[in-house]
């Protein structure tokens, strides 16, 4: 279904232990959300046999997601892009930085008024893009936009695969209510019922 709509942005950070393994801060309000492009390159292969393709591959390489938002501040700005604050709490931007990747979650609303809910689960940020214009005969807004790299994380789920996104419809009737409720509180973990 169409969605007409987007909201509640938020990012978590990322630690990531001597394995490589991600653990999730618990959840921050990054911005009002304006714009999500999610756009995905994948690795392809084909095999070809008996004069045609006999087995095709395409297996997820890595995506790129650009935001459009209202602000951001300059704690969020530290966290996505590296960026320091200094003692008089003015934001520094310095060509060292080089922020960590975070978890990014929000959710899009569809046309049956039901929501789509995100999580992308390691996005590398790249530094905000900042459009500035003198204001002539008509007021237009210049808002930020951030770009990042998506990846897939170096956690297994309980098939031994690597997820980069969980997406859930909350009106799907399978979808329990908790997933939804409880989907900003922390970075939602897959669960698989492993079979032996």
């Amino acid at each position: 279904m169409a969605t007409i709509g987007l909201d509640s942005l938020y990012y978590s950070k990322i630690t990531e232990g001597t394995d490589g393994v991600e653990t999730y801060a618990a959840p921050a309000k990054l911005a009002k959300a304006i714009k999500a492009d999610l756009s995905i390159e994948l690795a392809e292969a084909i095999l070809y046999a008996d004069d045609g393709a006999a087995v095709v591959v395409k297996e997820f390489k890595n995506g790129k997601l650009s935001l459009g938002i209202d602000d951001i501040g300059s704690a969020s700005a530290g966290d996505l892009t590296g960026a320091k604050i200094d003692d008089n709490k003015v934001l520094i931007s310095t060509s060292e930085d080089g922020g960590d990747p975070v978890a990014t979650g929000f959710r899009a609303k569809k046309a049956n008024g039901k929501y789509r809910y995100f999580w992308l689960y390691k996005v590398k940020s790249g530094i905000p893009a900042t459009n500035l214009q003198t204001k002539g005969d008509s007021i237009t807004f210049q808002t930020p936009t951030i770009e990042g790299t998506v990846m897939r994380r170096n956690k297994v789920d309980d098939n031994g695969n690597h997820p980069w996104k969980a997406e859930v419809n909350e009106d799907d009737a399978w979808v329990i209510a908790s997933t939804i409720t409880g989907w900003f509180t922390e970075v939602y973990e897959p669960e698989f019922t492993v079979t032996p």
